[in-house]
């Protein structure tokens, strides 16, 4: 007999179970073409913007020693994600291929439609993945990342990112009046570069060349190769055409998403180098309850940065005393920075008051505004 408690926690975790819902999305597509194929985007982008609007903020924070036994409810919807999204990529290249009831353009909104989904919420649970210390759960993270062809992230995310996070030694953190047309070339390309770079220096520290076989890129790139040849064998050039529409889709969300996370907040120098240790205040904060659901709590990112090692059910939100907070939700957040004028409109003024707030000691920030040069040694 199932007792009491388990059902409570059950009934705590499912509303992060609300991704599993929007798989069906995709399906409905598929079947019927025409303006659905576009419904995975409508849901994520404005259903959810919507819904936090009436649903408002979840200020609460969990307790702390809750321990991971207590969160297996949790853990499962992060890790059952791996095998819908293989089954559903995969299943919908051979479907469409086999099919003639979809124009090509109907093909390509279909899968800009997964992408969506295999960023916002494939990308997100990989984060979740990635930081863990159990081996199935990284490599369920490898295997969502290796689904979007952008492996290299766990290695910029974990060695780059976390380490550089907030000054220009981070090519994720985007700068001070940066758009994000500008930062989402950038960022493919250095991330690319410095992730490959950080697991090479690994190597070189340990004796090894580049060209061990112990060096991730391997991995990253034998499970990138084998899904593409999959979606060539399933639907021959348009699958691996399609394959890579979503691919590509995911990568963009997940850019528009970093670039929201971090946008012109930087650590204080100290000199030498050297900077500051990572403080909640180093990521913006955002405690829009359904987006949060969504997301599994990614918006409650200056705590993750602060502690990496949570997981995402523990993490803890934060008032505008320790962290700055962001108008609205990741839905809306990433819509408004497509558009670099209005974005700098509502965010300029707020990164302003944060540098008043937390460092008014600091009267020259041009050296800190800089996008592609690091400060002075």
């Amino acid at each position: 007999m199932i007792s009491s408690q388990t059902i409570a926690k059950f009934h705590s975790a499912l509303p992060f179970a609300l991704s599993l819902a929007l798989i069906p999305l995709v399906f409905i597509g598929a079947a019927y073409g025409g303006w659905t194929v576009l419904l995975p985007p409508i849901a994520t982008w404005y259903l959810f913007s919507i819904i936090d609007a009436f649903a408002g903020l979840n200020e609460e924070n969990p307790d702390l020693e809750t321990t991971d036994d207590q969160l297996f409810w949790y853990r499962a919807i992060t890790m059952i994600w791996a095998p819908l999204q293989f089954l559903t990529i995969f299943s919908l290249i051979w479907y469409v291929g086999a099919t003639d009831h979809l124009n090509l353009l109907e093909k390509f909104g279909l899968f800009f439609g997964v992408g969506v989904l295999t960023g916002t919420i494939g990308i997100t649970y990989s984060h979740e993945l990635m930081h863990q210390k159990n081996r199935l759960e990284r490599w369920l993270g490898d295997l969502l990342l290796a689904m979007v062809l952008y492996s290299h992230f766990r290695s910029e995310h974990l060695l780059v990112h976390h380490r550089y996070v907030a000054t220009p030694k981070d090519p994720v953190t985007a700068r001070y009046n940066e758009g994000f047309h500008k930062f989402f070339p950038r960022v493919l390309k250095q991330s690319l570069t410095s992730s490959f770079k950080a697991e090479k220096a690994m190597l070189a520290r340990k004796g090894l060349p580049w060209t061990h076989s112990s060096n991730p890129f391997w991995k990253y790139w034998a499970l990138q190769g084998g899904f593409a040849l999959l979606a060539l064998a399933l639907g021959g050039w348009v699958g691996l055409w399609l394959f890579t529409v979503q691919a590509f889709t995911a990568i963009w969300q997940l850019e528009l998403v970093n670039y929201v996370e971090h946008y012109g907040l930087t650590r204080k120098h100290l000199g030498d180098g050297k900077y500051e240790h990572v403080l909640p205040r180093h990521s913006w904060n955002a405690s829009q309850k359904a987006s949060n659901w969504l997301l599994i709590n990614l918006q409650r990112h200056s705590d993750h940065h602060y502690k990496p090692d949570r997981r995402f059910p523990l993490l803890q939100t934060y008032t505008e005393a320790d962290a700055p907070q962001l108008p609205y939700g990741y839905p809306v957040m990433t819509m408004i920075a497509m558009i670099p004028p209005m974005w700098r409109k509502r965010m300029n003024p707020r990164v302003r008051r944060w540098r008043e707030m937390y460092y008014p000691e600091i009267t020259d920030w041009k050296p800190y505004n800089k996008a592609l040069h690091p400060l002075p040694r």
